[in-house]
């Protein structure tokens, strides 16, 4: 089952009591500054540290030269890593930071160049057949140069620091996966690249990610060389299923009937290769390709496809089926995002420098994990009690706040939903599930209140 330590200074512990600062005590002043943050998300430093002497000394740290963003998240990436049973999907994405004000000293562009920052790029590791969150099994950061626009693909590749390569820092970052365990990185069309198809070859994981071009080659099993795109026209319908899709701005919410198709594909290296690719001697890699297209539908709108590329072999509709699941599951990483820029409110930080905010940057990444494991917990086993994975205390106080009858048998979902009901969570019958805003806040509210009756209990006895 997936869990998360809600103690906080535990979970500070865990995180943070092996990181290697140069000092003991940095270490110790991390661990209580995490605590502080976790026990109160999106405030401010101050707000979060309640006293100038802690304020002053988380300021401090971050400015350490020995506290950097590497130091500080390696022991959680290590940990993320350590599972040795298992398939496990690494889902990576890139997402800008943006820090208002021209007073921070050494970011770089961001947006179409208006804006002030870096790029994070996230792996977070996710159970392959359930719904635990691991943690994060990489990231990298990197700032964005001012460079010459090449009109040539062939000059772009041989650019040593241009923007993809972060793709690659990761997959190497992230490795070889211990013995009984097995990853499978998952990506959208940002790492549809022959070079990473490579470099995931090299760690011997596996992949699935969304088809950046249909109009490519491929050659197919037979020998001819075709698009893609009419390869995917030639093969039969495997299945269909029905899936419920969510209105944007460019479609309505719609039931929508989706037809399956897979087959057997060889990408060829392209005529643009890196030189890494070059002197890897790989010129051509073997994978499936998965298409679920959407039949009849609504007058207007444009039918719905997702064209996955996949180093698992399939050759059933079952087999199909799980790589769409697979994929499905990206939407975490996005809602990663949305943890650690709105939960922990990222670009809200004011340090000077962008070095601090790099140091932050890896507090709050690891705390952002966190967040998202508490709107996870209470999804893959619902009817657990509730006493196994929380304190009683915390039952009982959630109890008499929500003026509820005590009661032993507790769920864990009801735990986490009365829990979510402190923070705004209204819990209709058309609500659906709470999300992880609602719940930190409700989190937030619980953890004040056990705050306050063990300072009174230790005061008055």
């Amino acid at each position: 089952m997936a869990t998360v330590t809600l103690n906080v200074n535990q979970w500070a512990e865990e995180q943070f009591g092996q990181c290697d600062l140069g000092h003991r005590r940095r270490t110790e002043r991390l661990v209580k500054y995490a605590a502080q943050a976790a026990a109160d998300p999106s405030s401010s430093t101050p707000k979060q540290t309640e006293s100038w002497k802690d304020c002053k000394g988380a300021y401090r740290l971050m400015g350490n030269d020995d506290v950097s963003f590497a130091a500080i998240t390696a022991p959680h990436y290590a940990a993320t890593r350590a599972r040795t049973e298992g398939t496990w999907l690494v889902i990576s994405d890139t997402t800008e930071t943006h820090f208002p004000g021209p007073q921070v000293r050494g970011l770089g562009p961001t947006g179409d160049g208006g804006g002030r920052g870096f790029l994070l790029h996230s792996a977070l590791m996710v159970r392959a057949d359930g719904e635990e969150i691991a943690g994060l099994a990489g990231q990298v950061i990197r700032y964005r140069r001012k460079v010459k626009k090449e009109t040539s693909g062939a000059k772009r590749l041989r650019r040593k620091d241009r923007e993809s390569v972060i793709w690659g820092q990761v997959i190497h970052q992230v490795g070889q996966a211990p013995q009984g365990a097995r990853y499978i990185h998952v990506f959208d069309r940002g790492g549809d690249q022959f070079e990473l198809y490579c470099r995931i070859l090299r760690t011997q994981a596996g992949w699935v990610g969304r088809a950046a071009q249909l109009k490519r080659k491929i050659r197919t099993p037979q020998g001819e060389d075709m698009a893609l795109s009419a390869y995917l026209e030639r093969l039969p319908v495997a299945g269909a299923y029905t899936l419920q899709l969510e209105a944007n701005k460019e479609q309505p919410a719609r039931q929508a009937t989706m037809e399956v198709r897979f087959g057997c594909v060889l990408i060829p290296k392209p005529k643009h290769a890196s030189t890494w690719v070059k002197e890897s001697g790989i010129h051509t890699i073997a994978m499936w390709v998965v298409e679920a297209r959407e039949i009849n539908p609504p007058k207007g709108v444009q039918a719905a496809q997702w064209v996955l590329l996949t180093s698992e072999p399939v050759e059933s509709f079952d087999a199909a089926w799980t790589i769409l699941g697979y994929y499905e599951k990206r939407w975490l990483v996005e809602e990663y995002h949305k943890a650690l820029k709105t939960g922990c409110r990222l670009e809200s930080r004011q340090y000077g420098t962008a070095k601090r905010l790099e140091a932050i940057t890896g507090v709050l990444s690891v705390l952002a994990v966190r967040l998202l494991q508490l709107k996870m917990v209470a999804r893959d086993d619902p009817q657990r009690p509730a006493d196994q994975v929380v304190p009683q205390k915390w039952i009982v106080m959630l109890q008499c706040l929500r003026q509820r009858t005590p009661s032993a048998s507790w769920t864990v979902r009801e735990f986490y939903r009365e829990m979510a009901k402190l923070g705004g969570f209204l819990g209709r019958k058309s609500d659906g599930e709470p999300g992880w805003i609602t719940v930190w806040r409700g989190f937030e509210k619980l953890h004040l209140c056990l705050r306050g009756a063990e300072t009174y209990q230790k005061r008055c006895g």
